[in-house]
Parts: C-alpha cells; sequence; structure tokens
C-alpha cells in the first residue's frame, strides 16, 4: 500500500525535492522584487521604521481580529524593569525564550468569529467586536493594578489578520479580506471598530430615579483611543523583538504566520519599494532611501505571488478544484496550498477522488458528509489523522462521516491512504512555506541566493569560512505551524537545506523559527507602547 500511495500522490510531492524548491526560491525571490516595486497590492509599506527597543512600558487594550477568532485583553509591557528576574537570552535551534516577566496579561477573552459575521455587513461584524471589548474594559474596572477607572480614555493597540492600507500607525484601510469574509474593502478599520464601542460609552440615564448615580457610572465605560493597527505578521514580528534582546551576531529579521491563512512581514529598504508605497513616510534628516529600511507587508499568499509554482507546474488538478470552489476565485492561490483554512479541503478532494480509484467502490458509496464542502478540517487532520491510532481514527472518521450504505467502511487501506494524503498535503505546505521564507531573506538581502547551482557550486569557500555565525530569528505563530505535529520541524529542514544548497555565503547564517505565541496580542500592545512613546 506505501508504494501505491507513493504513486498516486505523486502529483502532490513530485516537487518536494532540494533541486525543485531552490528553483521556486529564487522565483519567489524574483517575484517578490517586481512586486515590491510595481504592486499596489504587495510588499505594502508600514508606518513602523524601527524594532521595539525593549524598554517600552506602559499598559494597553490590545484587540486581535483573527480569521477564526476575535481575542480582547489588557498587556503590561514593563521594559527593562521585567528583565531583572527574566529568563537568560540562549537562543536555541528550535526554541527562542520567551520572557513572560517582561509582559504580564489580564482580563483576556476570546470568542469564535461565527460564518454570519464574516459577511457582508461590516456594521454587524464591528457591533460585535465592539460588545466583545465593552465586555473585557468592563470585567477590568474593578481590577485596581490597571488604574484604568479614571482614564478619560484607554490607549488601544489592534491587529487585523487582513490587508490593509496605512498612511499613519493609528489609521488603517481595509482592503479585499480573504478567509472566508465577505466583507467589501475600502473602510476605515479605526472608525469602524471605534463606532462598534461607541454606544457602551453613552451615560445611562438618571432622571426619576431610574438608575442609581453609581449604576451609570458602571454603565458608561471609558472612551478608546487608538495608538497602533497593524496586521499579524507585524505584531509577531514586534512581539518576539520585544522579547529577545539584539545582539551582533542574532537578531529578529522576520514575521510568519501560518494559521487560518498565511503571511510575513520583513524590513527593506525604501529604495527597494515602488515611490508610490513610500510617499508618505517621514525618514529622518539625512537618510538615504538606500540606507533606510520600512516593515513591510508582503501578503505572500494574494494572487500574483504564485508565478513560480505556475512556472514549475506545482498546482494539481486538486488544487485547481479547491480554487474554482473558493468564495473568491484565484484571490489567494498560494493561501490554497499552504493555509489551515484549505488543507482539510485539499485532502478531502484528494480522497473524493482516489479511494473509489485504489480502493474499491463508486464515488456513489462515499459517505454523503464526505462529499460536501469543507466538512474535513484542518484541526482534525492535525489531532486525529496524525495522532490517533487505526481503532480511535476508524471511530472518529464513523462519527464525521457516518455511512451511507453498509457498501462502505473505512477500512485500514482507505484509512492508510487518509494518513498518506493528509502527510503530502502538509509536507508541501512545509516545504513551500519554506521556499518561500528563503525567497524573502534572500531579497531582504538577509541570506543570498545564487543565479544558479552553478554559481552555488563555484562560490569560493573563502568567502564563506571567516564570518562568524549569525542567527537569524524568523518570529511565527498560527495554529498550523504551532500545532500540527510535524509540520515546524519539516519546514525547518527546508530552510535549512535551501540555505546550504543556494550558496556557499549562507555557511554562517543559521535561520531559526522562534515562537511568538500569541504574537497577534502581545504585537499590538508592543506597537501601542512604541508609538505611545512618540507622541
Amino acid at each position: 500500500m506505501a508504494q501505491d500511495c507513493a504513486a498516486v500522490l505523486q502529483p502532490l510531492t513530485r516537487h518536494i525535492n532540494t533541486r525543485d524548491l531552490l528553483l521556486l526560491s529564487r522565483g519567489f525571490s524574483e517575484t517578490y522584487r517586481d512586486l515590491a516595486q510595481q504592486s499596489n497590492q504587495h510588499f505594502l509599506a508600514t508606518p513602523v521604521t524601527a524594532l521595539p527597543t525593549g524598554r517600552e512600558t506602559g499598559t494597553f487594550l490590545a484587540i486581535d481580529v483573527g480569521g477564526t477568532n476575535l481575542r480582547v485583553g489588557f498587556v503590561k509591557l514593563l521594559g527593562e524593569a521585567g528583565e531583572q528576574n527574566g529568563d537568560s537570552n540562549s537562543t536555541s535551534r528550535h526554541h527562542v525564550p520567551d520572557r513572560p516577566s517582561k509582559i504580564h496579561r489580564f482580563h483576556e477573552r476570546a470568542w469564535p468569529i461565527e460564518e454570519h459575521l464574516k459577511m457582508d455587513q461590516a456594521d454587524d461584524l464591528f457591533t460585535w467586536i465592539g460588545d466583545c471589548i465593552a465586555a473585557v474594559v468592563r470585567d477590568a474596572l474593578d481590577d485596581a493594578s490597571l488604574h484604568i477607572e479614571h482614564l478619560d480614555d484607554i490607549p488601544m493597540g489592534i491587529t487585523f489578520s487582513f490587508p490593509m492600507k496605512q498612511n499613519a500607525i493609528s489609521q488603517a484601510t481595509l482592503m479585499p479580506m480573504g478567509k472566508g469574509f465577505g466583507i467589501t474593502s475600502d473602510l476605515d478599520l479605526g472608525k469602524m471598530l471605534l463606532a462598534g464601542y461607541a454606544r457602551h460609552c453613552a451615560k445611562a440615564p438618571t432622571s426619576n430615579g431610574h438608575i442609581s448615580p453609581q449604576k451609570a457610572t458602571l454603565l458608561s465605560l471609558p472612551k478608546l483611543r487608538i495608538a497602533a493597527i497593524t496586521n499579524d505578521t507585524v505584531a509577531t514580528y514586534a512581539s518576539l523583538a520585544y522579547s529577545i534582546k539584539v545582539s551582533s551576531n542574532s537578531r529578529v529579521v522576520m514575521g510568519l504566520v501560518v494559521g487560518t491563512g498565511t503571511n510575513a512581514t520583513v524590513p527593506m529598504t525604501v529604495d527597494s519599494l515602488g515611490s508610490f508605497k513610500t510617499h508618505f513616510l517621514d525618514l529622518p534628516a539625512g537618510t538615504s532611501p538606500q540606507n533606510a529600511k520600512v516593515v513591510v507587508n508582503t501578503e505572500w499568499s494574494v494572487c500574483g505571488t504564485e508565478r513560480p509554482l505556475k512556472k514549475l507546474q506545482v498546482p494539481t488538478i486538486w488544487d485547481a478544484e479547491l480554487d474554482r470552489a473558493c468564495d473568491a476565485p484565484g484571490f489567494q492561490p498560494v493561501e490554497y496550498m499552504t493555509a489551515g483554512r484549505y488543507l482539510g479541503e485539499l485532502v478531502r478532494l484528494v480522497l473524493v477522488q482516489l479511494i473509489p480509484e485504489h480502493c474499491g467502490g463508486t464515488k456513489e458509496d462515499l459517505p454523503p458528509a464526505m462529499l460536501q464542502r469543507n466538512s474535513l478540517s484542518t484541526k482534525f487532520l492535525a489531532t486525529v489523522v496524525a495522532l490517533a491510532d487505526d481503532n480511535e481514527l476508524s471511530r472518529s472518521l464513523q462519527e464525521l462521516y457516518p455511512m451511507r450504505s453498509a457498501g462502505f467502511a473505512w477500512t485500514r487501506e482507505r484509512m492508510a491512504l487518509l494518513r498518506a494524503v493528509a502527510a503530502a498535503v502538509q509536507v508541501r505546505s512545509a516545504a513551500l512555506v519554506a521556499a518561500m521564507i528563503v525567497g524573502l531573506l534572500a531579497r531582504a538581502g538577509e541570506v543570498h541566493l545564487d543565479d544558479s547551482e552553478t554559481d552555488a557550486n563555484t562560490t569560493a569557500a573563502s568567502q564563506t569560512s571567516t564570518e562568524a555565525e549569525q542567527l537569524l530569528v524568523v518570529a511565527h505563530t498560527g495554529g498550523v505551524i504551532l500545532q500540527y505535529p510535524g509540520y515546524l520541524e519539516e519546514c525547518e529542514k527546508w530552510i535549512d537545506t535551501l540555505l546550504s544548497a543556494g550558496s556557499r555565503k549562507n555557511a554562517s547564517k543559521k535561520v531559526v523559527l522562534g515562537e511568538a505565541k500569541d504574537g497577534g496580542v502581545i504585537g499590538a500592545a508592543v506597537l501601542a507602547g512604541m508609538f505611545a512613546e512618540t507622541k
């Protein structure tokens, strides 16, 4: 069965080798160069031109609007005071230390974003978000340690995990969203969020004895003041940069999210971006665009970035089928091949074809639920298919996909095919993300990719042996890369392989995937702290 699986899954796995992935990395790097100069949908300059110092302090309300969940809470930044009892700053291959003593989190709550809120009524979504924020603020009013009860307004950082354009850190305009959201673009995010919360700031009536002054005060919540709006990758990048110290041979170079969707952020020189993207930047006097850097939101999954994949014919018939059935066909082709919202559906599409072809029966014999779009989740793949024994997997599949008739059963052969398909889709996703990481770091000038295999083999060894090792940290978060068994290790393996194969100049460089768990919440507060200090 193993040999049969390998053969039938070749369309998914045939490019998972050093040669093809290196071609993809080079292709991605070239594509990113062109998009940075020309595209108004990719490589968007943000107002962030510096890393946090680690000395930022203050208490901030943090909101993280993701593709699946909303999280709201208070974050207290302790700055250097929190380092006195902090962990050591050692960094290993698999772990970049978090310093919880630098950050205290209070009254944090999370809510799933229901499907009906993702549709085209923006007012409904932001009113619901405002209600959730109000619930957290109301809980926090009794917490004397936060000192918010006498504030005229509460400083707030917002992470929004969707494409946006910004000319100022406290303002953002929504672009087409993806991730199953159908809300129209060109919305002023800050204005919409404040409007959704505003009704909780109104004074309750006190005339005619209807309500006590004490109760009126309780119902009238403090106003909010937006200190920073950012996207999830920039927040992830900032959160880890705040928590670890920069040294001469170790620094955070990139923010990465692989969860419901995927995206990345990286600092780039201003002159590498089209001038129409950077006109709002206020560079320090005497700083040239060749030397000044700005944090860039790549939107690396939006249409246009898939050019190297198409050139190498990586997309399969199943990818094409998934794309056609999406809410926005062709909008995020790279995301459809790599992100958590889609991996489960891709596995389902493969199984619907391959089970009848290779395990007997017909498509009509399959459980009816198995023919329903999005009936197989990536979470099920990660928590059940990847971990359960055959008996447990069989029981779970029977619950997920009740039988149409006695003619179908989850035999060991069919479960083996399911595991093989899930593994192939997972490995391909991790390998493609690794190729994208290396391509992006090369475009940012952090690593090298020689123009060809010949160049890589003939680069003088003397160029690689004299430099001290540089540790380049990629701050990462997201359910897929954090929770899917084996995903992180697969991605790290291919990053190492591609760096080594890409150029001998990379011999002194080590790319580390550093966990920035809850980076959306923490990063929102860190950026609020950075920009609150500049006002």
